[in-house]
């Protein structure tokens, strides 16, 4: 590939690798609202591998999220065990969410993927591909025109962070009831 081999070996360790460039643009990026729109990525070789191309159509979003755990809401009624407890666990990853959060800003738009940036102690920056499901250029190109029948990819678990959540990365023995969904097991 080229180039591309070098950019993904600077990645590998980008606060040693990048230095004053990565401190600086987390600075700039704490700034910045929590949904921002950028001309072009900023992991040309993670966006490239993902299914980004620079033509019309495509759309890069830096999304930011707020690290750490989730906080359980407030109980009113009942002295059960269970609702006692503060930190709630979730069964979708931050990746997931930032593609969630990136979707609903952008509602024209399909997730095609989405990739680590950064992350600081308060916050963690995800870049996601969305791709304008009704633009000319896009459905005129074969290798991109199936997303034209898609609607709410992410808010069905399709992208890859969410096949992950879903436990679909693994195929035959031990994977029996991860298809087609854990909850139509539950219900067979």
């Amino acid at each position: 590939m080229g180039y591309l081999k070098y950019v993904r070996d600077l990645w590998k360790k980008p606060k040693e690798n990048l230095g004053d460039l990565w401190q600086e643009r987390l600075i700039l990026w704490r700034r910045e609202p929590s949904t921002v729109r950028i001309p072009r990525p900023t992991r040309i070789d993670r966006a490239r591998s993902l299914g980004y191309v620079a033509k019309d159509g495509f759309v890069i979003v830096r999304q930011r999220l707020k690290r750490g755990g989730k906080q359980r809401p407030n109980i009113q009624k009942g002295r059960r065990s269970k609702h006692s407890t503060q930190r709630l666990t979730l069964k979708i990853s931050y990746q997931r969410i930032a593609e969630e959060r990136a979707n609903k800003k952008y509602p024209n738009c399909e997730v095609l993927n989405s990739y680590w940036v950064a992350e600081d102690g308060i916050y963690a920056w995800y870049e996601v591909i969305l791709v304008d499901r009704d633009h000319p250029a896009i459905l005129s190109d074969p290798r991109l025109g199936w997303i034209k029948g898609q609607r709410n990819r992410v808010g069905r678990g399709l992208t890859s962070s969410g096949k992950k959540a879903r436990g679909l990365r693994n195929k035959g023995k031990g994977a029996e009831k991860a298809r087609p969904s854990r909850a139509a097991q539950g219900r067979k």
